[in-house]
């Protein structure tokens, strides 16, 4: 249920299993039904995507994509003898044509992605393409920081990004079995979460960052000469997308610049020398995530503090509640989880957008 509280989109909801059978079956009503009500944003979420899974209706026997590129191609057709037939009186159709467009490419798109991932495991493996952010954007989720402050965004994974203002990130519903990859236009920072089988990909302009699970920042702004990559836990590898030279391997505390122009590296061995990095880093970069028998409530601060969230939890049945851990070195969400078991007393968190929701009867 930890994994739904992540959903922030109608296709995250169109890909879950036990989603497509509780509205299609009938499958597990009070479960979903309980879950959805918690809060109003939610339900309202819920019920969107209930009326997009109704509306497509997917069979649940199997679809070869050869007829679904066909169904696309006939959609295609008949927008373009709508727009052909529609040319004598553009200024008074247009609004409508247009709105027409848009909705058939969505429906189709949408079903056209889900059946793909549905029959992913029978189709042969893709060959391997280069990576670019125009290639990857129809694909993606994409959230833009128009804000003044970090946006927090959770991935499908448990990773979770900081995204600064003015910044993009586009990322996939769900990732791929064997990669997660992301794009980055911007200020970001990554906690990536574990997975040794899985490793985390992050497009930024001419930089490509690989990891396993770490935490780092990266700056890639497009009117800007440079990409920067700082690390803060764990180790990266970072290459030129474009360039055979070797990648560099980062350790805690080094970074590195790689000038866009000539795709050249300059690599920092001390972030604590350099004069201006001190003044730059954000509060998740300051602060300090090992505690020892410190209360609880302190550290919920904390993490306020560092993600600009906002953290409700039962004050007086945590009273008398004193946890010693070391969070250094995890996304968020793995955060929330050790905390949790930590306190035991059924705790449970809940994460939407920038609150976080703390349920418990006490520690143990």
């Amino acid at each position: 249920m930890q994994q739904r509280n992540q959903y922030q989109s109608v296709e995250n909801f169109l890909n879950d299993e036990s989603f497509r059978k509780w509205v299609l079956e009938g499958q597990g009503n009070h479960e979903w039904e309980e879950w959805a009500l918690e809060n109003t944003q939610r339900a309202k979420l819920v019920e969107e995507a209930r009326e997009w899974l109704l509306a497509l209706h997917l069979p649940n026997e199997t679809i070869s994509l050869v007829d679904v590129q066909l169904a696309l191609q006939h959609t295609w057709n008949k927008i373009r003898a709508i727009e052909d037939t529609s040319g004598k009186a553009k200024t008074h159709f247009r609004p409508l044509f247009w709105w027409r467009v848009t909705a058939s490419v969505l429906l189709v798109s949408t079903l056209l992605g889900v059946i793909y991932r549905m029959q992913s495991d029978t189709l042969p493996e893709p060959q391997q393409k280069t990576h670019s952010m125009a290639e990857q954007t129809s694909a993606l989720v994409e959230k833009k920081n128009i804000t003044g402050h970090p946006l927090l965004i959770m991935l499908a994974d448990g990773s979770s990004v900081l995204l600064q203002p003015n910044s993009t990130l586009r990322y996939p519903p769900v990732f791929e079995e064997k990669e997660r990859k992301v794009y980055l236009s911007g200020d970001g920072f990554f906690e990536i979460s574990k997975d040794s089988e899985k490793p985390f990909f992050v497009y930024a302009n001419e930089l490509v960052t690989k990891v396993v699970g770490t935490s780092f920042r990266i700056k890639a702004f497009s009117d800007q000469k440079n990409v920067e990559v700082v690390v803060r836990t764990g180790k990266v590898n970072v290459s030129a997308g474009n360039s055979d030279q070797e990648g560099l391997l980062l350790l805690p505390n080094q970074g590195v610049r790689l000038a866009r122009q000539s795709l050249v590296f300059e690599k920092i061995e001390d972030l604590t020398k350099e004069k201006n990095h001190s003044q730059e880093l954000s509060n998740i970069e300051r602060l300090s995530f090992e505690f020892t028998d410190v209360p609880v409530s302190q550290i919920f601060k904390t993490i306020e503090q560092a993600y600009l969230v906002k953290i409700d939890f039962p004050a007086e049945k945590l009273a008398n509640c004193y946890l010693t851990t070391s969070l250094s070195d995890q996304p968020l969400s793995e955060k929330l989880k050790i905390i949790c078991e930590s306190l035991g007393g059924r705790t449970t968190y809940a994460i939407n957008e920038n609150k976080i929701t703390i349920h418990s009867s006490g520690c143990n």
